[in-house]
Order: C-alpha cells, then structure tokens, then sequence
C-alpha cells in the first residue's frame, strides 16, 4: 500500500493523505540552521545544536506521535480548520505535502478555500521561511482570518522539560505590530542577563493582532487543536510574562472567487555582540537591526521566489557530482536525488535530532561523522575537510577519543565519553577518504590539539599514527584488538556487567578487563590500517609503512586463525576468554559484523567466485544461509532469548529487534561490498533491494517509515512485526549504502590517482551511464553489464584499451568517455 509517490522530475516525494502510519518528515537547511518538518507541519527548529539553540518546542513521546510544530489555522465565517490536518483534524477537501531538497510544501483545502505553504531555509539565512499562498476556489467572496503559531523554547531543551520552577518565571517577549517589513515578535527569554542571541518571528504585512502567551491563545485545559483564539476568530493580543511564550499573528484575508492572496513569515535566529546587544542606554529594549535586515530580505514574495529558487540551484550543483541513467527508475532515483540527499542530513546531523532522537541526549558521533563523510565528501569537500578537524581536535593524545562531541563548542561530551575502541580508526577512514577525493595532501599537515587543548597541536598525521598504534597496543589474549565499553556495536557490552535498572551500559564498566576481544575492530585494522600504512608510504615515510603493513598482516593471520569458527568469523570473545558468535552455541551464533568487513578488507578473498573453499566464500554463504531475508540480513542469528549479563545490551532487546537480531541496515552494506569484492553482483544488487527504501514503497504499510530515506533498522524474522522500520534519517546506513551503489555495485570510486572503475551489479541492470565529476574534470563512463559473477570491466577510456581499471584523473575542465564491458 502506497500513501504517495516519487516525483523524480521535481526531485520530490509527494504524499496524498495526511494518514501516513508514521510521521513522515523532511530537513530544511544545511548549514547552521535547521529545521525538522512532518508531513503535518510538526517539528522544530534550531541553530547548530538541537540541544543548546532550540528556537521552536517539540513533544516528543506523546499523543498524537506529532504533537508541535509550526502552525496556520483558518477562521472562514466561523469554520476552523488547518491545511497540516493536525492539530484541528478538520477534514480536508484536498491534502498534499511534498518534500523537496531542503524544502517542503503542505497544501490543504476546504470550503472553496486552499492554502498552499512553502517552508525553506535559504542558502546563507539563518532562518526559516513560509510562504503562504490563500486562493479562494469557490465561486463565492471570502473573508478570512489566518492565525500563525510557534510555541518557542528556552533555548536550552533539556532544562526547557525539566526545569518549570525557573522557566515558568522567566519567559520574555517583545512585540513589534509595526516593524518596517510587517508585525514582529521577538522571544528574548534570558536576554538581558547571559544570552546574546534572540529567535524573531515576523509576518510581511501589518497583522490585525497578535498573541505570545500560549495559556491564552490555546485556553485552559484546551489542545492545540481547539485552540480558543482562532475558535474565537480573533488575537487576543497576550504578552507573555513567565509561563510558556508564543507567537501569534492573526491576519484578515479578503478574496474574490479565483483570487490569491502571498504572505511571507520568518522565524529567525539573530545574535548581537555584547556591546550592541540593546537600543536603548536603559538596556530595555532589544537591538534589532540585524532582525530588521533579515526580514528585509523577504519582505516580498518575490524576494522569497528568487531565496528559494536559488535553494533548488544549489541541489541542482551538489548532485551533478554523482548521477547514474539506467533501465531501473528506483535505483536512478535513489543515488540521483534520495541517498545523497540523506548523506547531507547525516552529515549535518550525525545522530542527534530526528523523530527518534530528541536532539537533548546526543551530539556528534566520532564514529558516526567519519563514516558520515564518505558519502558526503565529494558534495561539498571543503567542508568535509572543517569536519575532520573538528573530528580530530577531539582526540587524547593516547589515540583513543570521546565518543561524541558537541557541535556548537566542538568538545567532547563527558556524558557518554570514550572507551569505544573502534572510534580510533574511524579517523583515517574518513581522512582517506577526504583525499581520494580531494587529492588534498595538505590536510595531513593541519595543526590539530588534542582534547580542543591550547598548544597541543600536532599535524593530523600524528592523529591518525596515534589512531593506528592505539589498535596496535590494546590487543588481548589472541592477538586481536581490545573491545573497550564497546565496537561499532555500541549493544556489545562485555566488561559491563550491568545488574542495576538504569545503569548505562555503555559508560558503566563493572569489571574492568585486558581480555575481551573484538573480530570486528580486527577486520577494521586491516582495512584502515593499510591506508594508514599507504598514507605513510606517501608521505616518504617508508619504514613506518613497512611497520604498519607488518602489523596489518599479523592482525590478518589472527583473524584467519583465533577469528575463525570453520565457516564464518567470530564476533568476539568475552570477559573470560570465551568465543561469542559461533556454532557451538544455542543462540547468537553467527553475527554480521566481521563476515562483511572482513571480506571488504581482503580477508580469506581466494580466486573468485567459484573458490568455495576461500573462507570469505564461506562467510558470505553462512550469511545468505542464516541471516538474509527478504528485508535484508538480521544482526546475528538465533536471537537472544535471555539477558546475557556478559554480553550487555545486545541481549535486552526482544528477539528480532535492535542489536538483537534485528535487520540493522548499516551493516548491510558491509556484505553488498563484500560481495562485489568476490565478483557476485547479482547477490550484492539483490541485497540492495531488500533494504533501499524506493524498493519497499508499495508495503509502506509493512515499513511504516518514509519511502525515501534509509531507516536504522528493520524488524528481523524473529520479531513480531518482521519488516517494520524504526529510526529513519539518521542512520550510517546512507552514507554506507551510498559508497555501496556509487562505488562498488556501479562501481566508480576515487583512489589517490584516478578513478577505479570496477562495477558489479549482476543481470539485472544490463546497462547504465554514471557522470561523475572528480577533480574537476568530467568523466561520463557507460557500461555494457553481462551480469556474470566474477566478470570484470574491460575498459576503453576516450577511444583506447587500456589494462587494469583505474582512469587517471584528467585536468580540470576535461571531458573523459569511459567505455566498459563485463
């Protein structure tokens, strides 16, 4: 069942009923500020971090799913209804919402009235703009009063739930009825005493009044949705005073039949340095020039048109780095328009604020942000770049790193701290991948402290050499790498030993030990080790590459002996020395994690396909065998049925959900490469398919989540609902799945000197053209695809054979024709 459908020509998802099964959003903005927006005009928006500069509040954990957000009621003689459907729920004559490339629109009808809003954040604004356009469809005059609606937070989220003994005192407003570009509300909650920024919220015509005391807008013990001014047709003109303030503008609408009428609104977000926070010498009265300039730059619609047609222009630039033109209309959608457009959610994001996750209790992964950069980086480079030193500042100086940091001070969150051991390596991924895509050597030689710590600084060279030994001196009784609190699997808890309700298992390290290992940290050492040791090697430094080789190949031998289980890779071994993810056990016996990086790090590959004896064969015949399904490979296999103190968190979630044997889709990838590794391109597009959300839109109604980005998980075959989806949006899942399809299955990726071109897709895509831009230059590389495992591309590049299948990066402003033949 369907509840809209892709329109690929407008790079747009349009959803036809407001009756979605889940909330489903979109991200406005980019750069600073953001926006989170359902299909129901829900969500909130903020400066940089969802939990220090919370401009608008949301509820989450509540009844209806998607209580709060930006809203417009309609007063028409009496009938009020609002064109999100939510709050009122009045019943639509017409509903669609359409989500764009950082934009949205939401158009309701009733009553021979429509109401169309775009919402955007334009490029370079630290706001959010709606553009609201009224047309009387009916053949009879109408007059109108509109009612807008922001409840706006105290900026800081987690004290603006928790601390109502202060908040309830301290709620400041101004109004402004006649700014220079319309009426203005401006929210100055701690102003005068520590803030130098407040949000305005501002209307492009003279509004006929205005309300910013939710108590009195909304009515005692009333809902949103029976809000008592728009009920009653007409502003109250409150000025909040402590409690919870608003803003509110009420605006008469007058139309002829067919007539239309645009108005603009803004919810900004201004800062003042300190000396020019006020306009009056008495300190009363809030500087708002800076306002008045951002306003006056959408004081028409015109103004607004030119905003957000440069907004499209933008996306229209960002995507022409990567296309693809094949018989398959899911597969061209999803890395034209849909994949990398969930790469620049992630980037911006990381893990912190979505429907799931609140924006309070998380800032940005040090895990996540790398892996969020290799299918961000060939965007927008430059900013890549600003990332891996952020990234890298965060750093100690033995190697090891906070787990998170905080993306408006940029340092490292003591609440959930370090002791992840496979943080380290992410590092040089991410590094790497920046200069395969760059060819930005430079970057190695940055000064970047250690712990954000003034005159600390060493070249990130030295980062990634502290990353690389980190690794190399915490190795356990096999000769493979030190768990720590945890790996990639933050669920794989094995010196926590937790027995007390509430207590963290990832910060919490009851008994504390030199003995359990990680299969997975071990598959990641050889991958991003020898890239360090190929960095190295680069760089002149001949003898730290053969070192660092020397290790990579030990770590090899550890995973092919220790590491193994006769036909697939251990998960780890535990506090005691004990294997997890074998076939001696009941439960948990095989576990995806180290059958797909292993293999994508090289690890047991033999001649091909047909080597069946080759343990990375093995493994990925185990997987296919006890993981796959048809909506994608679960975590591990059987489920845990009882808490498994020694193991941690992995074992308290139900059988089939989460790290418990639930389809968790960042891992996914991990196989489809390993896959392409061993030439099986039909099983690698296969897997593909089973996870990628434009090919699961006709059983939305299964998926639940949006047909148009990845979700973090998926219900496994042991679950009770086995393909339901949670988590959508910000998953490591979109960055990995874009390598996936970009490089490996399509099969174009940067290297240090040119483009490899090695696809592996299978039959089922006999051909395709990819335009990719590298360096520069323009490479436009047709494959004609037999489909058969193990074939590999022979490639012609500008008219002339060539061996092997790399393709030199050409001068800048160059066109190469590529033509490929499996």
């Amino acid at each position: 069942m369907r509840y809209g459908h892709f329109d690929d020509e407008a790079r747009e998802y349009v959803i036809t009923t407001p009756h979605t099964p889940y909330p489903w959003i979109n991200y406005l903005g980019s750069e600073q500020f953001f926006s989170l927006l359902s299909h129901q005009a829900g969500g909130y928006s903020f400066y940089r971090d969802a939990k220090m500069r919370r401009l608008t509040r949301y509820r989450y954990n509540n009844i209806p799913a998607d209580a709060g957000g930006r809203y417009l009621y309609v007063n028409d003689g009496g009938d009020v209804w609002t064109p999100s459907w939510l709050p009122v729920k009045a019943d639509l004559d017409h509903f669609e919402a359409r989500h764009g490339l950082g934009y949205s629109t939401i158009t309701g009808e009733r009553g021979g009235v429509r109401v169309e809003t775009l919402f955007f954040v334009p490029v370079g604004e630290n706001a959010e703009v709606q553009k609201v356009t009224v047309t009387n469809t009916s053949d009879s005059y109408k007059s109108l009063t509109l009612f807008s609606f922001v409840e706006f937070c105290l900026w800081n989220a987690q004290d603006d739930q928790t601390n109502y003994q202060r908040n309830l005192s301290i709620g400041e407003v101004e109004v402004e009825q006649e700014s220079p570009h319309g009426s203005a509300i401006y929210h100055r909650t701690e102003y005068r005493e520590r803030r130098d920024h407040y949000a305005v919220f501002a209307v492009n015509t003279q509004a006929e009044g205005f309300d910013t005391d939710r108590d009195t807008f909304v009515g005692a013990y009333n809902s949103l949705g029976e809000a008592a001014v728009p009920l009653k047709g007409e502003s109250a003109n409150s000025v909040a005073s402590g409690w919870y303030p608003i803003g509110s503008h009420s605006v008469a609408v007058s139309l002829a039949p067919g007539e239309s009428r645009e108005l603009v609104y803004v919810l900004g977000y201004v800062e003042n340095p300190d000396e020019e926070k006020w306009a009056d010498e008495a300190k009363q009265v809030v500087n708002k020039e800076r306002a008045h300039a951002l306003l006056s730059r959408f004081a028409t619609s015109e103004q607004t048109d030119a905003a957000f047609a440069a907004l499209k222009d933008y996306w229209t630039d960002l995507l022409s780095t990567y296309s693809v033109s094949s018989n398959d209309e899911k597969l061209d959608r999803m890395v034209n328009i849909w994949n990398q457009y969930q790469c620049m959610v992630t980037f911006n994001m990381s893990r912190s604020a979505s429907f799931f996750e609140t924006g309070i209790g998380r800032g940005m992964g040090f895990r996540d942000s790398n892996q969020d950069l290799l299918g961000f980086v060939h965007l927008i480079p430059e900013r890549a770049r600003e990332r891996i030193i952020d990234i890298a500042s965060t750093q100690f100086a033995d190697g090891s790193a906070y787990h998170q940091y905080q993306p408006l001070t940029k340092r490292g969150n003591n609440d959930i701290g370090s002791g992840f051991n496979d943080d380290p390596l992410w590092l040089i991924a991410g590094t790497a991948a920046y200069i395969k895509e760059t060819g930005d050597f430079s970057i190695l030689d940055e000064p970047v402290p250690f712990d954000n710590e003034p005159g600390s600084e060493v070249p990130l060279f030295e980062h990634l050499t502290r990353s690389f030994e980190f690794t190399v001196t915490h190795r356990g009784p096999h000769g493979l790498p030190l768990i720590g609190r945890a790996d990639w699997n933050d669920c794989l808890n094995l010196n926590c030993f937790s027995t007390t309700p509430g207590e963290s298992f990832q910060t919490t390290e009851n008994q504390a030990g030199g003995v359990a290992e990680s299969t997975f940290i071990a598959a990641q050492f050889v991958l991003y080790g020898e890239q360090y040791a190929e960095l190295a090697a680069r760089r002149g430094l001949a003898d730290v590459a053969d070192r660092a080789r020397g290790h990579v190949a030990e770590m090899r031998d550890a995973l092919l002996t220790d590491g193994w289980d006769g036909s697939w890779f251990l998960r780890a071994y535990d506090y005691y020395g004990n294997p997890i993810g074998t076939d001696a056990h009941d439960e948990g016996k095989i576990w995806i994690e180290p059958q797909g990086f292993a293999v994508m790090a090289g690890v047991g590959v033999g001649e091909g396909p047909q080597d069946t004896d080759a343990p990375a064969i093995k493994a990925l015949d185990s997987v296919n065998e006890m993981l796959a399904t048809d909506h994608g490979m679960v975590l591990q296999y059987p489920a845990y049925t009882t808490y498994q103190v020694h193991m941690g968190e992995v074992s308290t979630y139900p059988p089939g959900y989460k790290e418990n044997g639930g389809i968790f889709c960042h891992n996914n990838p991990w196989v489809i490469i390993a896959e392409t590794v061993v030439g099986r391109g039909a099983r690698a597009f296969d897997y593909y398919k089973r996870i990628t959300p434009a090919y699961r839109e006709d059983i939305s109604d299964v998926h639940r989540l949006e047909p148009y980005v990845y979700a973090q998980m998926i219900a496994g075959k042991e679950a009770v609902r086995h393909g339901e989806a949670k988590n959508s949006w910000l998953t490591g899942t979109a960055a990995w799945n874009f390598v996936t399809v970009s490089q490996y299955l399509l099969g174009v990726r940067p290297e240090y000197d040119g483009l490899v071109v090695d696809p592996q897709i299978g039959p089922d895509v006999p051909s395709f053209t990819v335009t990719r831009v590298a360096r520069g230059a323009t490479y436009e590389i047709t494959v004609t695809n037999s489909g058969t495992d193990g074939s590999r591309g022979r490639l012609v590049v500008d008219g002339t054979p060539v061996e092997g299948n790399l393709v030199p990066y050409a001068p800048a402003g160059s066109t190469v024709r590529v033509d490929v033949t499996l």
